[in-house]
């Protein structure tokens, strides 16, 4: 039964990557799943929440190993070189297109974008964590939040994996700027106590103006 159930879920994926949210229907999902369409009824109720289900489970299960190796990151550059990596297998999976029309479906329908916003943020609380911790130490933690760089961080690879399909050179050259900017904090991290401190006091003058 539970296999069943899996089928059906690893089907729905695969047939959004194949045929897009447009083609993903009871018979075409049994069919990529290999099993009676009728099942799809019995194990989900509707083709919606089988998707909802799908978008979960999917996004739960490439998470998991992302998150052990995001515990392994000692820095910003590893950080991003993890964000570059975890980037090609996605493409090359073609989980990129099921995101995309995740994302294209959620905007016309509330339950499939709340479905897909938990999903996103799967993703999102194991960056902040790493964030956190990267940036404990850092004299420019007290001028970043955390929740939203991670979000934005987020945002930026969705971003990328949809951008690169137009425009890979664009988007190489925005993950090489990204680089950039991690070693730039890496510089401010080197500076000396009179630099650094000098720095934190303008960093929390321009943080409260901002506020």
């Amino acid at each position: 039964m539970a296999d069943t159930r899996q089928r059906l879920i690893d089907g729905a994926i695969e047939t959004i990557r194949t045929h897009g949210l447009g083609g993903t229907t009871a018979r075409s999902i049994a069919a990529t799943a290999g099993v009676n369409q009728a099942l799809v009824f019995y194990h989900f109720g509707t083709v919606h929440d089988l998707l909802q289900a799908a978008c979960l489970t999917a996004t739960q299960a490439r998470v998991a190993p992302f998150a052990e190796r995001l515990d392994q990151v000692a820095d910003l550059r590893q950080l991003l070189a993890l964000g570059r990596a975890l980037h090609a297998d996605e493409r090359a999976q073609g989980n990129v297109t099921v995101l995309a029309q995740m994302l294209a479906g959620a905007q016309a329908d509330p339950e499939l974008a709340e479905t897909t916003a938990t999903a996103l943020q799967l993703w999102i609380t194991p960056i902040e964590h790493a964030l956190t911790r990267l940036l404990a130490s850092s004299p420019v933690s007290e001028a970043i939040d955390t929740a939203g760089l991670a979000r934005a961080v987020s945002a930026g690879f969705i971003g990328l994996e949809l951008y690169e399909g137009v425009d890979p050179g664009g988007s190489q050259a925005a993950l090489d700027a990204l680089e950039r900017l991690a070693v730039l904090i890496e510089v401010v991290d080197d500076l000396g106590p009179i630099a650094l401190r000098a720095l934190r006091g303008k960093l929390r003058r321009t943080t409260r103006k901002v506020r």
